[in-house]
């Protein structure tokens, strides 16, 4: 039985063993780079053997420069397709189209790959750059960025292109790239901080609310919606970028903040009376409040918990964090927006964040209101 490989170390072993030979003997003094980047489980180190199933394999990327990408971007198709060997440590090299699913490719059975005569239908793509930034995000460089382009980037995306592995990279640009985008500017981050804090502010007394009155669905409903607020938050504040719905609860695992939080979180998720519950998300929004007053972005704010305008329920009243945030900001173009946070913080459909129109869209309208 074949030993699973995790998808960077396959890409890896692809382009050490495989590609970057015949790339040395048909162009040897071509400057390129070579990466597992943009979407995927393997890209983000989350794969498993189920992975497998489609969309996975061995797979990469080459950029070429602009100016010599319509001289060999063909040419090294071609090369790459008649010499790739059939497997790589077990893994096909070639491809198919899955017949469940129209237009999705999976990898061909290892043994027919090893009995292909033609050219291999590789996942090996090549382009700029600038080509790959403005799929992945809408931009085509990454040195001069505005707060309506950083805003309208979702973190599932920044997190596609700065996460995965790059293998060579002879102009640097891409390492550039992932560079300049590692992180948020520190007015977006504050913003965006500011907008977190704001959506526990609007909701926190409701756990109680919606408990006294008997809605015990309403209020586990307002509980795992503030935890979900409550793990977002955490990742802006060790800076990080939070991946999309599947692997959000892996990756905040990972956090150094999840120690200290996750056993509050996992008291308020199983309680079955609305002040464990409560209790629960309030201890968890306490240490996020710890925390920011460790990073100095603002005067030290109270962290402790008091009750709602006299009622029975605990709050933090969070919505102190975001007006805290807001009045350290510099920047006009943030300074003058409501405190919505970035796309992926109001928005939360899956097709609407795919959407490049969509954001393209948002992206102009903030620049309109920055002009006012």
């Amino acid at each position: 039985m074949r030993t699973f490989i995790p998808g960077r170390e396959l890409s890896r072993r692809l382009y050490e063993e495989a590609v970057a030979p015949i790339i040395g003997r048909h162009a040897p003094a071509l400057r390129y780079a070579a990466a597992l980047v943009g979407p995927g489980s393997e890209v983000l180190g989350y794969d498993t053997e189920r992975s497998t199933d489609h969309g996975w394999g061995a797979r990469l990327q080459l950029f070429l420069a602009p100016d010599v990408l319509p001289e060999w971007r063909s040419r090294l198709l071609d090369v790459i397709a008649a010499e790739l060997p059939p497997t790589i440590a077990g893994y096909p090299t070639h491809f198919r189209e899955s017949i469940a699913e129209p237009g999705t490719l999976i990898a061909d059975l290892p043994e027919r790959s090893a009995e292909l005569t033609g050219p291999v239908r590789h996942l090996i793509s090549i382009q700029t750059v600038a080509a790959f930034l403005d799929d992945r995000l809408g931009i085509r460089e990454t040195g001069s960025l505005d707060a309506a382009a950083w805003l309208t980037m979702a973190e599932q995306r920044l997190l596609e292109v700065t996460a995965g592995r790059v293998f060579r990279d002879d102009l640097g640009d891409l390492t550039r790239a992932r560079a300049d985008l590692a992180r948020y500017p520190d007015d977006v981050w504050r913003y965006r901080m500011a907008a977190g804090w704001k959506r526990i502010a609007q909701r926190e007394a409701f756990i109680g609310r919606c408990g006294e009155v008997g809605d015990d669905l309403g209020s586990q409903l307002v509980a795992l919606d503030l935890i979900r607020d409550v793990v977002r938050l955490a990742f802006l504040l060790e800076r990080r970028y939070a991946p999309y719905g599947k692997w959000l609860g892996m990756a905040f695992a990972r956090l150094p903040l999840s120690d200290e939080l996750t056993p509050h979180l996992d008291a308020a998720r199983v309680a079955r009376d609305w002040r464990e519950r409560e209790a629960g998300v309030v201890r968890a929004v306490h240490i996020l409040a710890e925390r920011h007053n460790t990073l100095g972005l603002t005067p030290p704010l109270s962290t402790e918990p008091r009750s709602y305008f006299g009622r029975p329920f605990q709050v933090l009243f969070a919505e102190r964090f975001t007006r805290a945030l807001m009045a350290s900001i510099t920047d006009p173009a943030l300074r003058v927006l409501p405190d919505l946070g970035g796309i992926d913080q109001f928005v939360d459909s899956t097709d609407a964040l795919e959407s490049g129109a969509l954001r393209d869209w948002l992206r102009q309208g903030l620049r309109s209101e920055d002009r006012g």
